[in-house]
């Protein structure tokens, strides 16, 4: 690299310099994002990660170096020196658009093809083709601006942890397969054949033995690994912020996670997130808002017409409601006329997508409109109107069902659609703590109650007594950190006592045996004197892909996966020569067609 630089060294990057500049012979080296010949004029702009400055070449240079300068093509990779001078013709749409640098020298240091699409922020290229070419795309201000914020983030995450007297552990990326609700990956023993690692799920069972180990405080930006189907907001492999704490309650950790929270946004952002953030409990965040990870940043919350409806003379609400059910409704407030009846069937349509029988609805205007008024006396409309204060401007969505729950996340669901299909602005970043989670959830198929959790979850202290008797009724000491309507984090205060323990295994139908062979290591760990403890693990990459406003994690991932985890710029995952399986004592056994 020195032969080829030369004396050269570069002096400022290329969106660093301004005004005060002026009169300097500076060096900058970049891509050539644009280069504009105007005969006795040549304009480049170079770029690097910092931003753009603008190249001048005219009659005054030297005939060499203006000829070099016609050579140039978009993505070069330069060496110019020369003096910032001020620009003629400036332009205040970049930092450095007062300002232009008349070159004395340029030289190319990388020739470029030209690239199969346009390297610009607004590139309309299928992305595909992008993440084929991913370093190429990753060159997109956007996407390079939001790399270098989320190492900004990282980076402030270590700041503020290690200030508060925790340690950074790094923990084993090859583990023992214990299953957290998603597949593992596994990966085949070359030394021990027929056995296999896994790559971690998460860092729980080694956080824990940490505190076992007496370190009090640990993080860790954990890279995690899960065999699962993608979404947006999903990648293969993901990284979290982990952290656990001995001596602590739900209220330790939690004032740890948002005093991290507010620290993060800002040092990074410059924005003042007000702290303490709001608890719900999840019973109240599913009977407000049908949903335990709620959007807040705008109302629409779900309201309860079961009293008002006993007895009423439509069939699809009362038997609803005698079956032990409830009937529940939206009300868009002031948004009557904005809704036609092909607007209402739309929303209809998605109820059904979302498992509900059927959506009725009412209107209230001059005129009441709706697709059950019929069947309902002028009193059992007042009884609705009132109980959800709909009055005229407004439209009534109401579900019903002889399952409370699935009512309640129907509507939720139908609540975040209505108001994206209704672009209901919603800005700012609304936090929340959802505590005393269920421990339980009951599964349809099975017909069996089966965990929310990792069985190391501890139950609150006044439920144990239910463990046997009424699992719907047992809630526990684990929290999730939301942000608009995402689900951040997840943490819990930990089991650490054994006898309670093995009552969480067999009631998960884990054995004695199967329990030693699983987790066998961590019961011997606490045994020999285990701290209470707890923490959680915050998604970085999904919280900075809120804190830019991104849509996709793609867009914060250096290199991402696709949704069929496959990454395109390598081509992996990819068959490996038959020597190499073999070597692991493992065979490949073909699909058939």
């Amino acid at each position: 690299m020195a032969e080829l630089l030369g004396n050269e060294r570069r002096t400022h990057y290329c969106g660093d310099l301004r005004e005060c500049n002026i009169g300097e012979t500076v060096c900058v080296m970049g891509w050539v994002k644009k280069a504009r010949d105007l005969g006795s004029l040549v304009f480049v702009d170079l770029r690097d990660r910092s931003g753009i400055v603008q190249l001048a070449f005219d009659e005054n240079s030297e005939k060499e170096v203006f000829a070099k300068a016609l050579e140039l093509k978009t993505e070069f990779v330069v060496s110019a020196t020369g003096v910032v001078r001020e620009r003629s013709s400036k332009n205040p749409d970049i930092p450095t658009g007062n300002i232009e640098i008349f070159a004395s020298s340029v030289r190319i240091l990388g020739e470029s093809e030209t690239p199969p699409f346009d390297i610009t922020d607004d590139c309309k290229t299928n992305e595909e083709l992008r993440l084929t070419h991913r370093y190429l795309d990753l060159r997109r201000p956007v996407l390079q601006n939001n790399i270098i914020f989320r190492a900004k983030v990282a980076k402030s995450v270590r700041d503020y942890l290690c200030d508060n007297g925790f340690i950074e552990i790094e923990t084993p990326i090859l583990i023992k397969s214990t299953p957290e609700g998603a597949r593992d990956y596994l990966v085949p023993s070359r030394v021990h054949k027929g056995s296999f690692y896994a790559l971690p799920q998460s860092p729980q069972l080694y956080k824990q033995l940490s505190m076992v180990a007496g370190f009090d405080k640990y993080f860790q930006i954990a890279r995690c690994f899960r065999d699962e189907d993608l979404r947006a907001d999903r990648q293969p492999e993901f990284t979290q912020i982990d952290m656990e704490m001995s001596f602590v309650d739900t209220d330790d950790v939690l004032a740890v996670g948002e005093g991290l929270i507010k620290h993060i946004f800002k040092d990074c952002m410059g924005v003042d997130i007000p702290t303490p953030l709001p608890r719900y409990t999840f019973r109240e965040c599913m009977e407000r808002f049908g949903s335990d990870k709620p959007d807040l940043r705008f109302g629409m919350e779900i309201i309860n017409l079961t009293d008002a409806l006993k007895g009423c003379g439509f069939p699809v609400f009362s038997s609803a409601i005698e079956a032990g059910g409830s009937v529940r409704a939206l009300n868009l407030k002031g948004y009557a006329e904005k809704l036609s009846r092909k607007d209402i069937d739309k929303l209809g349509e998605y109820a059904k997508g979302c498992g509900a029988k059927g959506l009725a609805w009412v209107k209230r205007g001059e005129t009441d409109s709706g697709s059950f008024l019929k069947h309902m006396t002028e009193d059992e409309l007042n009884a609705i109107y009132t109980a959800a204060e709909c009055e005229k401007g407004d439209i009534l969505l109401i579900l019903a069902d002889s399952d409370n729950n699935k009512v309640l996340t129907q509507l939720g669901q139908l609540r975040v659609e209505a108001a994206n299909r209704l672009n209901i602005e919603r800005t700012g970043y609304n936090f929340l703590w959802v505590v005393e989670m269920p421990f339980f959830e009951y599964d349809y198929e099975s017909g069996e109650w089966v965990a929310m959790h990792h069985p190391f979850t501890s139950p609150m202290d006044e439920c144990i007594e239910y463990l046997d008797s009424d699992k719907g009724k047992v809630r526990a000491k684990a929290y999730d950190l939301v942000l608009n309507g995402i689900e951040l984090s997840s943490g819990s205060i930990r089991i650490t006592d054994p006898a309670l323990q093995a009552k969480i295994f067999d009631l998960l139908g884990l054995s004695k045996e199967e329990a030693q062979v699983k987790f066998g290591y961590l019961l011997e760990a606490f045994r020999y004197g285990a701290p209470p403890h707890g923490g959680m693990g915050i998604g970085l990459d999904r919280l900075v892909m809120q804190m830019v406003g991104a849509t996709s994690l793609r867009d914060v991932v250096a290199y991402p996966k696709m949704q069929n985890a496959k990454e395109l710029m390598t081509d992996c995952p990819a068959e490996v020569p038959a020597e190499a399986i073999a070597e692991l004592g493992i065979s490949i056994v073909k699909e058939e067609k």
